[in-house]
């Protein structure tokens, strides 16, 4: 079911930043906390996207985060200010390989699901119906969390991500009842989440935001956020408020 980070703060090294605390996403990787009930480990890859001076750039790979190479040896050298990563646990049936890694983008958002669509992929039909040719053609990998990618990569060319990510999130659990769907959205200057059936948390100050499946240590300052919330989040400001359903 996957575990994500979202990072907005002062600069920091993008490998560290990986495996900071004694619940790291490096360590969410292998040793999760709070699944509910979604798998054991998030072992079939993960990706990590940041932004620089010249733009936003990623890295995504199909190995489990801990033996990956490139985290130990590239990543603790690239600094960044905004970051949004994740390691997933691939639904049965479903590939794996890098380009089914979050985070997915557009070089302006950054883009990870955490959770399942049911039913998938004949549950998205009528929805991915409504998307041009030329958008199902880039759809980077047979998967639920690409298809949603490209729904709200669509959303987000008329709508504010809150309106587009409560809409997408309806539409889903309208179509496929029971989905797991907590979103997350940057675009190196705010992050944007959504809870449904799984695990959120935010620690934010005036410094730093930060957004993760679950926290890497045990600061107190960490706010659990509750089932079917939407979140925007960036330094000194943190919302929180209900997932509206049923009043599109």
């Amino acid at each position: 079911m996957c575990r994500h980070l979202g990072y907005l703060g002062p600069e920091q090294s993008v490998g560290d930043l990986l495996s900071r605390g004694e619940n790291s996403l490096l360590r969410q990787s292998y040793a999760p906390r709070d699944m509910r009930g979604g798998g054991t480990v998030n072992a079939d890859g993960f990706g990590v996207g940041w932004w620089g001076s010249d733009g936003f750039s990623r890295y995504r790979s199909a190995q489990p985060l801990w033996s990956d190479p490139v985290v130990r040896e590239t990543l603790p050298n690239i600094r960044s200010r905004a970051v949004v990563a994740a390691a997933r646990s691939a639904t049965v049936g479903m590939p794996v390989q890098h380009t089914a890694c979050a985070p997915f983008s557009d070089e302006t958002w950054a883009f990870s699901h955490n959770g399942v669509v049911r039913g998938w992929p004949e549950s998205l039909g009528a929805l991915a119906a409504e998307l041009p040719v030329n958008d199902l053609l880039q759809l980077e990998a047979p998967t639920d969390s690409a298809a949603l990618w490209l729904l709200l990569r669509r959303a987000l060319g008329e709508q504010d991500p809150e309106k587009a990510m409560s809409a997408l999130v309806q539409d889903v659990v309208a179509a496929a009842p029971n989905s797991r769907l907590n979103l997350l959205l940057g675009n190196g200057s705010e992050l944007w989440a959504t809870t449904w059936h799984h695990s959120l948390s935010a620690l934010v100050d005036d410094e730093r935001a930060i957004v993760m499946s679950e926290p890497y240590d045990d600061n107190p300052a960490w706010q659990s956020i509750p089932d079917r919330h939407f979140v925007s989040a960036r330094p000194g400001h943190l919302l929180v408020t209900p997932l509206e359903m049923g009043a599109r």
